[in-house]
């Protein structure tokens, strides 16, 4: 691709050298691994859908809302000019009209509105594709999408919630659910004394009158994150006499008035500014209780599951942004009269990225498949997400702050500058692995899972053995891994994140394998499972096929 020169209209200044703008392409049909995972898990259906999310993606418009949302961040309102409260978030309006795309697109609800055989995949792919745009409105899009599995455990609630959350139209009113054209919604979890530790959780919750599922409870009480805080109902978690409970929070009580909670401050964050996270305080706050008091983890965890999908969709996302512009770049520049996409070096660097963003594209849509099957009742298939959940959604939200900064390093002092946009990909890298369960969290999760479903275990290593039938290095490597497992009981905690990361590897290796392109499965095989590979990207050996990789993976414009 040949560099241009471009005449500044002022004087006669030429400028020469730099790449046009990656805008005005469709970043679904521009990405060969994402189009060909849509049509191997099941969503060739919704190739058109996705498409036209794609188009809108990758817009110069779309870019410059989300340049927009992030530079002219939410703010709190907490009082009105008459000094009454009405804790309000003011969003720019850039923000909403991502938001409002996004809910158009179905992004929020399509696989419960048209839950078809890969409704799933087909609303990841998607969600892959929109979130190149701006990732900040993937949190209240998340949480709408995974509420409704949670909030069907109360089936009363759930009929009176659904038909507002599945509305396909974006109400951004301040106002009572029954009054808008659609609904979003978040969650509650984390308190000022624990994270992760929610069984610590100080909220109480009262009964109105005799509590039971379904019924009325006042909260009070606070949580120390809670994301999106203008959606019009949450999920949280609070203390009843039976224990901790999971309770259904709205913005407005079924009679009209304003529910009885202050937001207290919003979050300073390192990146996903675009986005506002709070804190909170429940002042006999009106809820209504989802399952049966002191089942709250189970009952949420449906919810917390699906978030962690789309934290693994995510950072799938930051890699093929990150890998699209440092290959656009190199492929537009010159240095010391070559261009440098076509520099031995180079070649290694952007290859090496490009591998590690197919490995997880190509997990995260197998991944959400398994979430179509196990909908289905395929049993094998929700014995693999059990565990497959939590060892992708370690590795690939693990792996992304280091692709990050590879990508933006590619583009040089340019990368550095927030005009490229690189350096709001790198802030939004780290977010995915804190949020809803850091790594540890993730590695203990599948230590649980090895002692209470044995089954998932074996489900995930049968889908492994697919592939170690056609490459001996993956054989080899899964049978040590076997080995490993449980090991020394006394220091498995301790080794859980080495044994987590080898599972992730055997099985993204796997899924290369059978479906990815056959350079990058022999690479990858090579350095992350055979150790032909130095500490950082773009230490590849040399026989590895550069020019194919970078070839697949380079965005066409």
């Amino acid at each position: 691709m040949a560099t241009r020169e471009r005449l500044n209209p002022v004087g006669n200044h030429t400028v020469a050298n730099q790449p046009p703008p990656l805008a005005d392409y469709n970043v679904f049909e521009a990405d060969t691994v994402l189009v060909e995972a849509v049509d191997r898990e099941g969503a060739e259906w919704a190739t058109g859908r996705i498409a036209a999310v794609g188009e809108f993606a990758g817009s110069a418009e779309a870019q410059e809302l989300g340049r927009l949302a992030n530079e002219n961040g939410p703010t709190l309102r907490t009082h009105d000019r008459y000094g009454n409260r009405v804790d309000e978030v003011e969003f720019h309006p850039a923000w909403h009209d991502l938001l409002g795309t996004a809910v158009e697109h179905g992004l929020h609800s399509s696989p419960w509105s048209d839950p078809r055989p890969g409704a799933h995949v087909a609303r990841g792919a998607a969600f892959i594709c929109f979130s190149q745009a701006e990732a900040g409105v993937g949190c209240p899009i998340s949480m709408t999408y995974s509420v409704v599995p949670a909030l069907r455990a109360q089936p009363e609630l759930a009929a009176q919630w659904e038909p507002h959350i599945l509305s396909s139209t974006y109400d951004r009113r301040n106002a009572p659910a029954p009054d808008k054209r659609g609904a979003l919604a978040g969650m509650g979890m984390t308190e000022k004394q624990g994270g992760t530790d929610v069984r610590a959780n100080t909220t109480v919750a009262r009964p109105v009158n005799g509590g039971g599922p379904g019924a009325e409870y006042e909260l009070t009480g606070h949580k120390w994150f809670m994301s999106a805080p203008m959606c019009d109902a949450f999920l949280v978690l609070a203390q009843a006499e039976g224990g901790l409970s999971c309770f259904l929070f709205p913005r407005w009580t079924p009679d009209g008035e304003r529910n009885r909670f202050r937001l207290q401050r919003l979050k300073d964050k390192l990146g996903n500014r675009s986005n506002a996270s709070s804190e909170v305080e429940f002042d006999a706050a009106s809820a209504w209780l989802v399952g049966e008091e002191g089942a709250g983890v189970p009952t949420i965890i449906e919810m917390v599951n699906h978030t962690r999908l789309d934290c693994v969709l995510g950072s799938t996302t930051g890699m093929r942004a990150g890998v699209a512009q440092a290959i656009h770049h190199a492929s537009n520049r010159s240095v010391f009269g070559t261009v440098l996409a076509e520099q031995p070096l180079m070649q290694n660097v952007l290859a090496d990225l490009a591998i590690e963003s197919e490995a997880a594209t190509i997990a995260a849509m197998r991944l959400a498949r398994a979430y179509d099957e196990a909908i289905a009742g395929d049993a094998e298939a929700r014995s693999l997400k059990r565990v497959a959940n939590a060892v992708l959604k370690y590795w690939i939200t693990k792996r992304a702050p280091a692709h990050a900064g590879e990508c933006l390093e590619c583009l040089g002092g340019n990368g550095y500058v927030e005009e490229s946009g690189m350096p709001r990909l790198f802030r939004e890298s780290p977010l995915n692995s804190i949020w809803e369960g850091s790594g540890n969290v993730q590695c203990l999760d599948v230590l649980r899972a090895m002692v209470k479903s044995p089954a998932s275990v074996e489900s995930f290593f049968a889908e492994v053995a697919d592939g170690g039938g056609a490459e001996p290095r993956l054989a080899a490597f899964a049978a040590d891994l076997r080995d490993e497992l449980p090991g020394d009981v006394a220091t498995i905690e301790t080794r859980a994140r080495r044994l987590v990361e080898r599972m992730a590897l055997a099985l993204q290796a796997s899924l290369l394998v059978r479906h990815g392109d056959e350079a990058v499965a022999d690479a990858f095989c090579a350095t992350r499972l055979s150790g032909d590979w130095g500490r950082a990207f773009g230490t590849l050996p040399a026989e590895v096929d550069f020019g194919r990789i970078i070839e697949r993976h380079a965005p066409r414009v």
